[in-house]
């Protein structure tokens, strides 16, 4: 009898302590928060000039060789062909390397023409294709370039001029903005009628696997397109033809979110940027036009090597947060969501579950970005559309590891083409949708103003 008490006792005992570990998980103690950690796990504590190079903390043995290789080739300089190595530049390009439009994986400087320019200039006809999307030039395609290999003319040159006005804050405080003008000349054939302009600052790289391992359900929780709340903020998702799929999907990346995806996007840049075909665009970008010569397809990148880019974009780490716990910089925060900026700018993501990838699952992120189109005014409008992305609507650009611009890519330009050179100056383009928190910031006392400029200096 006594036997069969105990049995029956532990029996108890081993069902409570299995329904206790299978009860739901308790809210994670805000004591234990850290927001120093901008990406989970995938965070790295280095803000030095290489804070955006580093790959995952956790990433090692073969998946680091990789990475490693992917970082190589990113960092290399193409050439015309023939070469021993790194052969394919051209016949058109805008620069002979990734690093040398992304400086130090950030952003770029916003140039035409010389070496270390880092703007790029798309060109379309009005209209939409057959999938939605911007309608190529005749002879000119989707993209001007303005370099060419020996013996090729340059396709046209891209003009930047700019006008500068000073605007005078309550407090006295001044900033300055100044407006850029584009035009392109030189062109070496007519183009017929009228076509759209549309600068693109190279933006940084890092993070991008984080940002493409959300769910889709997790971005389209933030659409309210037709702005059902009445807050004024009507974030819509952008819908694009992927040719690496060849189907319709949700767009993440560029400045128009009209690119769905790593893949797409590192070997379009290939192909545009440096003239480098790969598997999944064999095709020149110069091809259909006399610019091409005999050689019009082909592949320069081998598939190893773009899956090498791909996997290192994919695993670039992001910088920590710093200062937290700076009084100013907690004001800051509070600035920062009182001015309604954090509706655009959404904190928090997390990523899918992924049992082939445990580092990319179910990371709880910080991009402060709700990867959206928003309407951003008409003194931003490009005038171009792409895909459902009106000529005024804009992704809302992810600010994890803005803070660090000026260390990384000194001296540091901000927006869609870099006509901002401060954060203020960011903050004072910003129009439409944005209007309601840029009139806030405007109104701002000295202290919370550079307390609100600390706290995106901590991002």
């Amino acid at each position: 009898m006594v036997l069969k008490r105990n049995i029956l006792a532990g029996i108890l005992l081993i069902s409570v302590l299995l329904l206790s570990m299978c009860r739901k998980p308790e809210p994670f103690p805000a004591s234990q928060y850290d927001e120093r950690y901008s990406a989970g796990v995938n965070t790295v504590f280095n803000a030095t000039s290489k804070a955006f190079g580093n790959p995952f903390p956790g990433l090692g043995g073969h998946d680091l060789t990789v990475h490693a290789l992917g970082d190589a080739i990113f960092g290399a300089s193409f050439v015309s062909a023939p070469a021993p190595v790194f052969p394919g530049l051209g016949p058109l390009y805008n620069n002979v390397s990734c690093v040398s439009c992304h400086h130090n994986d950030g952003t770029g400087v916003p140039t035409a023409g010389d070496a270390q320019s880092s703007l790029l200039m798309r060109i379309s006809l009005a209209g939409t294709d057959e999938h939605g999307g911007p309608v190529p030039v005749p002879g000119y395609g989707l993209q001007l370039h303005d370099k060419a290999i020996l013996g090729v003319p340059q396709q046209a040159k891209v003009n930047i001029s700019y006008t500068y006005q000073t605007y005078t804050l309550p407090d006295g405080a001044q900033y300055e903005l100044r407006t850029p003008t584009y035009t392109i000349s030189n062109l070496y054939t007519p183009i017929a009628g009228s076509y759209l302009l549309s600068p693109r600052l190279a933006p940084t790289v890092f993070g991008r696997g984080l940002l493409e391992a959300v769910p889709e359900s997790g971005i389209l929780a933030n659409a309210d397109p037709t702005d059902a709340n009445g807050d004024g903020i009507s974030g819509r998702p952008n819908y694009v033809w992927d040719v690496t799929t060849q189907s319709m999907q949700l767009g993440r990346f560029g400045m128009k979110s009209n690119v769905a995806s790593t893949e797409t996007q590192v070997a379009a840049a290939f192909v545009n940027d440096i003239g480098i075909t790969n598997k999944i665009f064999p095709d020149e970008n110069c091809a259909g036009t006399s610019l091409c010569g005999t050689t019009t397809s082909g592949k320069d990148l081998p598939d190893s090597l773009l899956i090498a880019v791909q996997y290192y974009i994919k695993t670039l780490a992001v910088p920590a947060r710093r200062n937290v716990d700076d009084p100013q910089v907690v004001q800051g925060k509070k600035v920062f969501t009182a001015a309604k900026c954090i509706r655009c700018h959404v904190e928090t993501m997390t990523t899918a579950t992924n049992v082939a990838f445990p580092l990319m699952s179910n990371q709880v992120i910080h991009p402060y970005s709700d990867l959206l189109l928003h309407d951003m005014g008409a003194d931003l409008s490009d005038g171009r559309p792409d895909y459902l992305a009106s000529g005024s609507e804009w992704r809302t650009a992810p600010l994890w590891g803005v803070g660090l611009f000026p260390v990384v890519n000194y001296p540091p330009y901000y927006l869609h083409d870099g006509r901002a050179r401060t954060l203020l100056e960011a903050i004072m383009w910003h129009g439409g949708e944005a209007q309601s928190a840029k009139r806030y910031v405007q109104s701002l006392s000295t202290s919370d103003r550079n307390a609100l400029l600390a706290f995106l200096g901590s991002l």
